[in-house]
């Protein structure tokens, strides 16, 4: 028995001499659970073993997935970074959350953190790698990342380029090493990958096969784009090493069965029409939690997780209560129900929109977009059909990351370019149960209008319902919101450098 344990065991047999076996499993039941909260950066749901991908190996998120819960239907409200992880952390819908609701702006004061109000309450909070972020948090007040104090002070020499040097699983050991005794943790495990620049070509070199991939139908059938997604195929894999040896530490200390683990990413890869889209690969993520014996092994759940539903899901399992600010509703009775499928049948709907994420338009004007996802269906509204949804053409579709498959799609102006590149319809419909890539639009399909109507007098009424500024028509505030990154592909800077 690990030290840790047996000294915790010892404590309850001193103080109470009579109590009996059973008593002293009933005690240690009761302990506070560790928390361990593992985040990869653009990773795509569908893109593991657990979920049927065979060409990705991930032994330790499928190890998860069987010794705990995985859940079919996990989303975040907006795809991209630092929206998504504020959604996280605040328990908030993104367009909820004022200036946060965009890429590389502040992240605002007025909504407490679920690792803050644990570490109030005891726990022992830290960090590794990426917590929230691109943007600002110094200057609205806090003093270290949202996501809790950082340790980051181990390096190893990366397999490939473009993977960070940071130490994950290693500087979670220093950071249980630095517990005080008996404390609970929570703790954030943020890997850099796979998010670009990828080691272009690493992914054949280290002999793994093209065909193997599976393209999905926005993508034509391309080597150059094969090749591409193995290279993001490893970063995955390097992520999956790390939660391994995580899962290891936890075993080592005797803490495994105590900790809740939530492996997750905060949206889906980095590649056109996925990440910052509002589209179902973009915003569908994986989602795996295990627990000891709190949670009934090998089971899939269909019901709806919303990333805002995390964090007092953490706090309740921690006995706290929620924050006033918090929207989200705690999940922790689906995780311990015992049950699969559809655990509560009321939890069928998601909304999903976004605002501006990077520059590269007139104004520094976003691509603003709603949109309501239920089982069969996904609606979606663009409310400014005329701007281009990855960014304007001259400044280089700046809300798409750059890559050898952005420069395959933009070598044609053909369907496989506009699918992912071109303008789009002001409603959009689909029948995702049946085309997930979203790529037959039914919403000029008279077939299809009562369903597209009730969606979008649903989707209104719950916008209403979360106070979503664009719905209650004050969406002027969110073109005041400041980037706080470069400005280097701004649209600004691009007419600077435009000749005479």
């Amino acid at each position: 028995m690990p030290s840790s344990r047996r000294d915790f065991v010892r404590s309850v047999l001193g103080a109470a001499a009579g109590m009996s076996v059973r008593g002293v499993a009933r005690a240690e039941s009761a302990r506070r659970p560790n928390i361990l909260f593992v985040i990869a950066d653009d990773w795509g749901q569908d893109h593991a073993g657990a979920y049927g991908c065979g060409w990705i190996k991930t032994p330790s998120f499928d190890r998860v997935a069987r010794e705990g819960v995985r859940f079919t239907h996990a989303f975040t409200s907006n795809p991209k970074c630092s929206p998504s992880r504020a959604s996280i952390l605040t328990g908030r819908n993104s367009w909820q959350l004022q200036e946060a609701v965009n890429h590389y702006s502040i992240f605002p004061s007025e909504f407490p953190v679920y690792p803050a109000l644990l570490e109030k309450a005891g726990y022992f909070v830290g960090l590794t790698g990426k917590g929230w972020g691109p943007g600002d948090f110094r200057s609205t007040g806090f003093t270290h990342n949202p996501a809790g104090r950082e340790f980051q002070t181990r390096k190893l020499q990366p397999p490939y380029k473009g993977i960070s040097p940071n130490d994950y699983a290693g500087n979670f050991a220093d950071f249980l090493a630095q517990r005080p005794q008996d404390a609970p943790f929570c703790f954030w495990l943020g890997t850099h990958e796979p998010h670009r620049a990828y080691e272009q070509g690493s992914g054949e070199r280290a002999g793994r096969n093209p065909a193997e991939v599976v393209l999905p139908k926005y993508y034509p059938n391309h080597q150059v784009i094969r090749s591409d997604l193995l290279d993001y195929a490893l970063e995955v894999e390097w992520v999956d090493r790390h939660l391994g040896l995580a899962l290891r530490t936890l075993e080592q200390a005797g803490e495994l069965d105590n900790t809740l683990i939530v492996v997750t990413s905060d949206h889906g890869m980095p590649f056109p029409r996925v990440k910052g889209q509002i589209y179902e690969h973009g915003f569908h993520i994986p989602l795996a939690v295990r627990w000891g014996a709190q949670v009934k092994a090998g089971r899939v759940v269909d019901d709806f997780i919303n990333f805002r539903d995390l964090a007092p899901t953490f706090l309740e399992a921690a006995g706290l209560k929620p924050a006033p600010t918090i929207t989200g509703k705690s999940f922790l009775d689906v995780l311990k129900s015992g049950a699969a499928g559809i655990v509560d049948a009321s939890r069928d709907v998601m909304l999903v929109g976004k605002e501006r994420h990077d520059l590269g338009r007139p104004n520094d004007w976003g691509y603003p977009v709603r949109g309501i996802r239920t089982r069969e269906f996904f609606y979606v509204r663009n409310h400014e059909p005329g701007r281009w949804p990855a960014g304007n053409p001259e400044t280089g579709y700046r809300n798409c990351d750059p890559g050898p498959t952005k420069d395959v799609l933009l070598s044609g102006f053909d369907e496989y370019y506009r699918l992912s590149f071109g303008k789009r319809p002001a409603e959009e419909l689909y029948h995702v149960a049946s085309d997930p890539d979203c790529v037959k639009n039914l919403a000029a399909d008279l077939k299809f209008a009562a369903i597209k109507r009730e969606l979008r007098q649903r989707m209104d009424a719950l916008l209403h319902e979360d106070g979503d500024p664009r719905a209650l028509g004050h969406a002027g505030f969110f073109d005041t919101i400041q980037y706080t990154g470069p400005r280097r592909h701004a649209y600004d800077t691009w007419l600077r450098h435009q000749a005479p």
